[in-house]
């Protein structure tokens, strides 16, 4: 089993101040709202193609629903 500083592609410090730490961090979330931004509509397009079908999406589908059913 992989330990954190285990991981293939990156080695990460190990000896950090809380600041440095609390920096970094917000360093790596600021880089990947900047590539989510820039990718946008590729992200986009990638899961609305690669996603599951939703049943409860299926406009094409009729769902019986209690006011559909007849009284008796």
């Amino acid at each position: 089993m992989l330990k954190p500083n285990d991981l293939p592609l990156i080695c990460l410090p190990t000896e950090l101040s809380d600041e440095a730490a609390a920096t970094l961090v917000e360093f790596l979330h600021e880089l990947t709202a900047a590539l989510e931004q820039h990718y946008f509509a590729q992200l986009h397009r990638y899961h609305r193609q690669n996603r599951p079908p939703d049943p409860e999406l299926d406009l094409g589908a009729h769902r019986v629903t209690p006011c559909d059913e007849p009284p008796f």
